[in-house]
């Protein structure tokens, strides 16, 4: 049986397009230098997937930065601001993903949003009025022909109009019909140069179709694809969908002139019914049946006892990841640190490719269950893991209603704080880490290694931390933090604390642009054993007469940025780190820690794409968890937390309902669009929507920051506004990072003036 991948991973096993675009931004190499490294990661991953004898291998999956980004390009879609940079193709290309300030010139980036239900973050298309399409597609054709020189046929994807169009944020007066028909002649066209280059087969990809659609959506998708295929061309299309089902056009799908239709079987809990029911119509049917965003070995009885159900249907399948593969690590291969009961559990990309052929030799072999691969395989997953505490159930038994209930009410709480705290109207304060230094990086480094004694490694944080906190007095900020210098991550460095857990040494996976993360992978039950953040937080307290925020993560976000565990349910896993953040909230408390940051960045991600399922299936247990988490503290003690990249507009109410004191959003990237929605349902938690974009370096001015903060007024009560970039400053330089939060303060005070004096 033949077998295809969805995508492939562009960053590098060893994170070299990383390493590379940051030399090329720090001008140690030049675009060429550049161009030849994607070059070599683009051959080595194509013949990895080639040796591993996958059949249907894609192209112009590798990007720089964003394939959103690149569709932008592809299309000629680039706003008007960055072309009057005058830049060269690629610095236009990372002004719009980073932003641009040099040489008195001052743009702002794209917006970044969440990739769907993933930790993945895409540039938001900006359609502006003026903007005209201009097809170039030398990127395509160019990665198309380099596969071709190394001996490789592949299918170039794309992603597709409709898709495109539902997730770009159109501007102005342009008319969102009249673009979509614009899109619908360029798609046209796009097929049409494929054809000419002789190109046999196309992946366009449409992940929008598993949302909820409209009828009016419906008949514009129809309408747009009647036209894109109603060509006589050569070159085939396979329609690719993912991370859920197409219940609300299937059947629309088959009348419609696609070669293949690439259905994800992990996450489309509909989509095998719907096949079984209403058959095919003679396409081809990518079956996403090896899961693409866990890590975990495939089941290959499950596997196989579907496709065995497709083959009673006489359908030609064709075996591949239910998604691309970006989303999980490269290889195994170098995690020599983990045990082999870990390893022999764990299938990374490389190791999908391996699943992915032996499953497709396997289902050409009818009597597949007598052989070797196929036993070995299921008495692995029927070993016993050693992933049970029965003190984690018994504390989860004992759970009642009262552990979800904060009391008092949250206006009063919010009276008794403001006593307490007795700060400014507009408190400055910052999410939580400040710069990762080299030096920062490295000192972590090398005491993992145990090339830096405990003793050594602790004073040279504290000394960072005193620094941290001269810094922020210095600049007036009235909420402080520590800086967060002892940890390499805010998903990671808990895990790592917390008993369930298991860590790689090299299994990074990109979040946004070069941005990459090493999610821990959850393995058993999940457990405190001792506090985890207090002596750190403790420390800094002693150095400040200003409230010092204690700095946690949510136990949402903690298993949506982990690798979760698949034989309990996501529910019981929340409930289990709740319960441990739960005894760090309390110990922080317990010593004097009286503000206390509970992140909740990814409390969206798992959120299904689907409103029908919001609450069967996420919000009735995601909001309780974090509650959970802060509902035994006192009414003086102040809980915030943070959310970012994500839609939060139709999910405020319940965002509202997780009961904090205050709570951070990012904002800033996104016109401040959520400030509406707050308005509309009468937000009542106090809100610090970001002011500036952390993930750009450019500098925010005084003035740009108090413009913000008097839209901002527009919509929230002065009493309830807080002053915060809108996400961590790790990623940052210090220079920049002090200049900024310089201007931010300076900007809150001059609103003081203006409002209250």
């Amino acid at each position: 049986m033949n077998t295809s991948v969805v995508g492939f991973p562009r960053i590098g096993e060893n994170r070299e397009l990383k390493f590379s675009i940051e030399k090329y931004f720090r001008g140690e190499i030049d675009s060429k230098e550049l161009k030849k490294s994607a070059e070599t990661l683009r051959k080595r991953h194509l013949e990895v997937q080639k040796n591993a004898g996958i059949n249907y291998i894609s192209t112009n999956d590798f990007s720089y930065y964003d394939l959103m980004l690149d569709t932008i390009v592809m299309l000629g879609l680039v706003p008007t601001r960055y072309k009057e940079l005058n830049l060269s193709d690629i610095d236009t290309y990372f002004a719009m993903a980073r932003g641009y300030q040099k040489d008195g010139k001052d743009v702002h980036a794209l917006a970044m949003k969440k990739w769907f239900n993933t930790n993945y973050h895409y540039v938001v298309p900006e359609i502006e009025d003026a903007l005209k399409l201009e097809i170039n597609l030398d990127k395509l054709i160019r990665e198309y022909h380099e596969a071709l020189s190394y001996g490789i046929e592949t299918k170039p994807v794309i992603i597709g109009p409709f898709t495109f169009h539902k997730l770009a944020r159109i501007k102005g007066n342009r008319d969102s019909k009249e673009f979509l028909a614009s899109l619908v002649k360029a798609y046209s066209n796009i097929l049409k140069e494929c054809d000419n280059e002789g190109i046999s087969l196309i992946q366009i990809d449409e992940p929008a179709l598993v949302f909820d659609l409209t009828d009016e959506e419906k008949q514009d998708f129809i309408k747009s694809y009647k036209e894109i295929l109603g060509q006589d061309l050569n070159t085939k299309v396979l329609l690719q969908t993912y991370f859920g089902d197409v219940r609300d056009i299937y059947n629309e799908l088959l009348e419609l002139d696609f070669w293949g239709l690439g259905l994800d079987l992990v996450e489309g809990k509909e989509n095998l019914n719907l096949i079984e029911k209403n058959g095919l119509n003679r396409k081809v049917l990518f079956a996403g049946l090896v899961n693409g965003k866990n890590v975990w070995k495939n089941d290959f009885s499950k596997t196989l006892g579907i496709v065995d159900r497709l083959k009673e249907k006489d359908i030609e399948i064709v075996l591949q990841t239910s998604c691309s593969l970006l989303h999980v690590p490269y290889t195994t291969k170098g995690e020599d640190k983990l045990s082999e009961q870990y390893l022999s559990h764990l299938s990374f990309a490389y190791e999908k490719l391996d699943e992915l052929r032996i499953l497709g030799d396997l289902a050409d072999n009818k009597d597949y269950r007598t052989t070797d691969i196929f036993i070995n395989n299921q008495n692995l997953l029927n070993s016993d893991r050693n992933s049970f505490n029965q003190d984690v159930k018994d504390r989860l038994d004992k759970i009642t209603d009262k552990d979800f209930v904060r009391t008092p009410a949250r206006n009063e709480r919010s009276k008794i704080q403001r006593k307490a705290f007795n700060l400014p109207h507009f408190p400055t304060t910052t999410i939580g880490s400040f710069p990762q230094t080299k030096e920062v990086k490295e000192n972590r480094s090398l005491y993992k290694k145990g090339e830096k004694s405990k003793e050594d490694y602790i004073a040279f944080n504290k000394e960072k931390i005193k620094a941290c906190v001269e810094w922020q007095e210095e600049v007036g900020l009235d909420v402080l933090v520590h800086g967060e210098y002892e940890r390499n991550d805010m998903v990671e460095y808990f895990g790592e604390a917390l008993n369930g857990f298991i860590f790689t040494k090299k299994a990074w996976v990109q979040s946004y642009g070069i941005r990459c993360v090493k999610p821990p992978i959850i393995w058993g039950d999940v457990y405190r054993t001792k506090p985890i953040t207090l002596d750190w937080i403790l420390y800094a307290k002693s150095l400040t007469n200003k409230p010092m925020k204690g700095m946690l993560t949510g136990p949402v976000t903690i298993l949506n940025w982990s690798f979760p565990r698949e034989d309990i349910s996501i529910k019981e896993s929340i409930y289990q780190i709740a319960l441990a953040i739960r005894d760090e909230v309390l110990d922080l408390e317990a010593n004097g820690v009286n503000i206390i940051q509970i992140d909740e960045a990814a409390l969206r991600e798992k959120l299904p794409l689907r409103k029908t399922d919001w609450h069967s299936e996420y919000l009735s247990f995601a909001i309780p968890a974090f509650r959970l988490t802060h509902s035994g503290v006192k009414p003086e003690t102040q809980i915030h937390t943070h959310m970012c990249y994500s839609e939060f507009t139709d999910i405020i109410k319940e965002i509202d309902d997780m009961d904090a004191d205050v709570i951070t959003f990012e904002a800033s990237k996104s016109d401040l669009l959520i400030l509406d929605s707050l308005k509309d349902n009468d937000f009542e938690t106090e809100v610090g929507p970001g002011v500036y974009d952390i993930h750009s370096p450019r500098v925010p001015s005084v003035e740009e920051i108090e413009k913000a903060l008097k839209i901002m007024l527009t919509k929230v009560d002065k009493d309830k506004l807080w002053v915060n970039p809108d996400c961590g400053l790790k990623t940052r330089g210090i220079k920049e990072t002090k200049e900024s939060l310089t201007n931010l303060v300076q900007a809150a005070k001059n609103l003081r003036n203006v409002v209250y004096l």
